[in-house]
């Protein structure tokens, strides 16, 4: 298929529309090095991630974000730095925003092992502005797993709401919330497992969601597509780069901003040229 072919396809699908550099993003989630192999060797989830960044600087969205797992050991310096020397080949013109996963940070995050990733990939919450979208990056382990740092979480969350006040007054028509574990997956109110925040914490943060408007938060953790809502508010969870589980195959999602709305579509590889 060529390249125009599969833009017209996208755009059909609702994929992309108009100029695509303004009004696209890519999120990958889950490269997870070392994972295929438990930690053997990282050859596959290098060719994976190697195509998906070359799709990315084909495609040439505003923005990739890489929704945590970005390795699968946090000591492991050489998946670090093999995730590092991958993501250096995206298109300078494409920003590239990381996010923490439990891999990163461990299970129960220490004040050494976010010190250690603080300093290998940078922040661990933050949030950036691309046209309409402002980006809101949240470390799910300090929702979930945080006893250990529970002042790491009491700042993130402070941090979260005031960060919400300041984007809604800069007149950001899209606030959009990306994190590697997820709020819930299908039901706001569903029980506790591995693949969900506590729900005595997700209440909290669903309240600052609706509160301010937002309308979809993108996670990751889950290594397979699903799909929840809490009336307005999308809770869209996506397949990794790396390894799948469950029958899910490896790929990517693009998200298209177009006339106020957020439309999205998650690709298996094998879909895309």
């Amino acid at each position: 298929m060529t390249i125009r072919r599969l833009l017209l396809a996208l755009a059909l699908a609702g994929g992309f529309a108009g100029t695509l550099a303004a009004q696209t993003f890519i999120q990958m989630s889950d490269p997870q090095f070392g994972m295929f192999t438990k930690d053997a060797d990282f050859a596959h989830e290098t060719a994976n991630l190697e195509f998906a960044i070359a799709t990315a600087n084909r495609l040439m969205p505003a923005f990739v974000v890489i929704t945590g797992d970005l390795i699968n050991k946090p000591t492991d310096a050489a998946q670090a730095a093999e995730y590092k020397r991958i993501t250096a080949k995206l298109d300078p013109k494409i920003k590239l925003y990381s996010v923490p996963g439990n891999h990163d940070v461990g299970n129960e995050p220490t004040k050494e092992s976010l010190a250690q990733y603080r300093e290998r990939f940078g922040p661990d919450y933050y949030s950036f502005r691309s046209g309409d979208v402002a980006g809101v990056v949240l470390n799910s382990n300090l929702e979930k797993g945080a006893e250990k740092v529970p002042e790491e979480a009491a700042k993130m969350e402070a941090w979260f709401r005031n960060e919400l006040e300041r984007v809604k007054l800069a007149g950001a028509r899209h606030i959009i919330v990306f994190q590697h574990i997820s709020l819930f997956l299908k039901e706001p109110n569903e029980k506790d497992q591995y693949f969900n925040i506590p729900q005595v914490v997700r209440e909290r943060y669903l309240r600052l969601l609706h509160e301010y408007g937002v309308q979809q938060v993108f996670a990751g953790h889950y290594h397979r597509n699903e799909l929840g809502r809490d009336g307005d508010l999308e809770m869209v969870t996506s397949a990794p780069v790396g390894m799948p589980l469950g029958g899910a195959k490896s790929g990517l999602r693009v998200v298209t901003v177009k006339d106020g709305t957020v439309t999205h579509k998650f690709y298996d590889f094998g879909d895309l040229p």
